[in-house]
């Protein structure tokens, strides 16, 4: 993981599809999590340093720009003129090329342009995603951050399809990585707070690699993602997330969807209801959804496809959105729509999201599919590129096709802009078009060729129009231009009266011996924040933990457990939730547990852990041959793979360990296997090896090792962290109860090691058939 670097010049245009930068990178800080404390004596020293990282940069100050990948407008469209009518690469409206390689837009605020891309090294086994930013006048770089992927789906070279956002007011940088670490950093790339959503919340990952980017709106920067946490939202769904954009702490969660069947990486768009502050998202489960910006509160939704949305909406007028996406139309074996509906202007005040359907629809306009691609609206005319190569421009009255400009074989994520009286349309084919618009017909101004697939949508700033391609970012246009551009204005709080409370964190992980700090704020009717309420009351439920002056504290013989915390205030009362999780030392062998319920199979069980990520459902206590254990759950075939997270997710250099067995026979076996430090080592049953791996495109090694159905084996694992960025994987496996052997079974050396990681169990029971156990689960601090 890499930090800071000092200024370089970018690499000539003849060499941009081969280079990267390989000078050496300072390792990053560690984040900040300001509402999270330790009192044992090692997580003082990290906190006392992070907090001086957090330290506000005197740079710090509001900026104005391209600072969200659809524009100030939220439309993909730009205010700026004078922008060039060509994009050749060896033309004169060419200032300068950077080698990175990546699938989405840049962001430009402040003269500084931030790219999220990625590097291949080590013929490939190696991936590391980067936030880059750049001198957008001369393409210099001025710092980036780079970060490995872990433990995800993704599959060849599915990176970097997403953009970072800047935040108007502090002119601070987020941005999401494909393994699900949420970041933020100021101007001059110092990490300020991160979140691994994937070991906090249990974000999903999909080998399509549409990771999207967040988006900044008020106090708040939202995160999205499909995941499957616990409780309530143990079940897989879209979610979104508000975290505090100056700390990281999770002010709000927000399940506006039904099960989900896709990703998506659909932005949410703003708006505002009766003074109440909104957004609208396409969603994974085929929907568009409304939910409310401050407090994630659902409020209205609607079903037009059979996958996922992958498409940004657009909003025209005060009472109408536009949506297009490219699968399975709901109820119907068509194939994609450009539909318009009339949305609510009055805001519910029923409990229940109200449901949006066919009587909402002002016109619709079937056969156009865009199954990641966002339009455009600008003058009442739609403009979008469809999945055959297609531009097409749509009345936005009246959804009538008014012309339609063919312009390559087909067409994949890039989004078109529209600027200067001009479409900037990138294709996935390589080319950039530049096509003037007429009422009936799109007239191509010039094409040009990009040298490298297009999958993201052009930027605008400064008279300059930025074209990113997998192998390099590509600025053309004056270098001394100005940017126009639509400033945001906040909504002042005019109403004082606290009718509703708002706990921050709304939800926490904590080891033995960490303190949380709770706040809470008032909120008025419309969910602005009047104030923070000292002196509020607090029931600490199941954690048995007092709160003094807002810090609630985990004992050091703290049940693990999960559950919520009421705080009481001016006769409100609201929640929030959180896990005590196992830290450096754990052990769990399932005795104590009570099989009270039944399976699908009639056995006797019980549910596994609570403070277990996602492992409600997943994993069953039950009795084998007198002892009891812990079994994946088949009853379903998409449950034949899962990974959940045991412990913390700042942990690092300890050893965990298990016995472990697979059902099965000589012909098919399960694979199980412990995750350490976001590496899987995995005893392969078909394969009879003992495995190592990180992402199984990348990093993936392995030994034989017969694995023997029905035997129980006692697997270690342990990584070693060398001191210099490198480090080794290591892991033994033996029949239980025969001596432990002294050497590891396996080693695998890494360059680049990931430095902490949540400990996780993992089992894949190809087709749902042979089932795995696991028994005597132990956490051992190395040191």
């Amino acid at each position: 993981m890499h930090g800071n670097t000092a200024g370089e010049s970018p690499k000539s245009k003849s060499a941009q599809s081969h280079c990267r930068n390989d000078a050496p990178f300072p390792i990053a800080e560690r984040p900040r999590r300001s509402g999270l404390r330790n009192r044992v004596s090692l997580g003082l020293a990290l906190v006392a340093a992070a907090s001086l990282a957090f330290a506000p940069s005197s740079l710090a100050k509001s900026v104005d720009g391209w600072l969200s990948w659809r524009g100030p407008l939220q439309s993909g469209v730009s205010l700026e003129k004078n922008l060039p009518d060509s994009l050749e690469l060896d033309g004169e409206n060419h200032l300068w090329s950077y080698p990175i390689k990546g699938g989405g837009a840049p962001v430009i605020a402040d003269g500084r342009a931030y790219i999220f891309g990625y590097y291949e090294e080590d013929d490939g086994k190696l991936v590391e995603e980067t936030l880059l930013c750049l001198d957008a006048k001369s393409g210099k770089k001025l710092w980036e951050y780079r970060s490995p992927d872990f433990l995800s789906d993704n599959v060849y070279n599915r990176y970097g399809i997403g953009s970072p956002c800047v935040d108007a007011e502090t002119g601070n940088v987020y941005v999401m990585a494909t393994s699900g670490l949420a970041l933020a950093f100021d101007r001059d790339g110092n990490k300020l707070w991160e979140h691994s959503m994937l070991e906090e919340f249990w974000r999903l990952t999909f080998p399509n690699g549409r990771t999207g980017g967040p988006v900044v709106d008020g106090d708040f920067v939202i995160f999205r993602g499909i995941t499957a946490n616990w409780g309530p939202t143990g079940p897989p769904g879209d979610r979104f997330y508000g975290f505090e954009k100056q700390t990281g702490e999770l002010a709000w969660f927000s399940s506006p969807d039904i099960k989900p069947v896709d990703s998506s990486n659909s932005s949410p768009t703003f708006g505002d209801i009766e003074g109440r502050r909104v957004f609208y998202s396409g969603t994974g489960a085929g929907s568009i959804v409304c939910a409310n910006a401050r407090t994630g509160e659902p409020v209205w939704r609607t079903s037009i496809s059979q996958g996922g949305i992958n498409a940004s909406v657009l909003l025209y007028g005060d009472d109408k959105l536009i949506a297009i996406h490219g699968k399975e139309n709901v109820g119907s074996t068509s194939k994609g729509s450009l539909i318009c509906f009339k949305i609510p202007t009055e805001y519910p005040t029923g409990d229940k999201p109200v449901i949006l359907g066919t009587k909402d629809e002002v016109w619709r306009n079937d056969g156009l599919v865009a199954f990641s691609s966002s339009p455009i609206l600008r003058d009442g005319r739609i403009y979008t590129t469809v999945a055959t190569g297609s531009l097409v421009c749509i009345d936005a009255g009246s959804g009538e096709t008014l012309w339609e400009l063919k312009l390559a074989p087909d067409q994949l994520h890039a989004s078109p802009l529209f600027a200067d009286g001009k479409l900037y349309v990138p294709m996935v084919d390589g080319k950039t078009h530049v096509i003037k618009p007429h009422d009936d017909h799109g007239e191509i101004l010039s094409t040009a060729e990009m040298g490298a697939t297009c999958l993201a949508a052009p930027s605008v700033y400064g008279g300059k129009v930025y074209i990113q391609t997998k192998e390099g970012l590509h600025c053309f246009g004056n270098k001394n231009g100005k940017f126009a551009g639509a400033k945001t204005t906040q909504t002042k709080v005019a109403d004082k009266k606290i009718a509703a409370l708002q706990i921050v964190p709304a939800e926490f992980a904590l080891m033995r011996g960490q303190s949380v700090d709770f706040t809470v704020w008032g909120l008025n009717a419309v969910g602005q924040r009047v104030k923070k309420l000292d002196g509020a009351t607090f029931d600490t439920g199941s954690f048995g933990a007092s709160v003094k002056g807002g810090t609630m504290t985990i004992s050091d013989n703290a049940p693990y457990a999960a559950g919520v915390v009421k705080a009481s205030a001016n006769g409100l009362v609201s929640v929030t939730r959180g896990r005590v999780v196992p830290g450096p030392t754990y052990s769990e062998d399932f005795e104590s547990y009570e099989l009270t319920g039944k399976n699908h199979l009639g056995e006797a069980v019980s549910f596994p852990p609570s403070p277990w990520l996602g492992a409600r459902v997943k994993w069953s206590v039950v009795e084998r041959e007198g002892e009891k254990v812990v079994t994946n759950v088949l009853d379903i075939v998409i449950k034949q793979r899962t990974t959940n997270f045991v412990g913390h997710h700042d942990l690092s250099d300890y050893t965990f360990s298990a016995d472990v067995l697979t059902d099965g026979n000589r012909r098919i076996m399960s694979s199980i296997g412990l995750v350490n430090q976001r590496y899987l080592i995995a005893l392969v049953g078909n394969w009879r090896i003992l495995e190592v791996s990180s992402n199984h495109d990348r990093l993936k090694e392995s030994v034989p090792f017969n694995v023997k159905p029905n035997t129980w084996y006692r697997l270690k694992t342990t990584v070693k962290d060398n001191g210099d960025g490198s480090g080794v994987v290591m892991a033994k496996a033996w029949i239980r109860g025969e001596a432990e052997p002294d050497a590891w079974t396996i080693e695998v050396p890494v360059d680049k090691l990931h430095p902490k990681g949540a400990p996780a169990i993992y089992a894949l029971s190809p087709q749902a058939q042979k089932r795995v156990f696991l028994d005597n689960l132990e956490i051992t601090p190395n040191h």
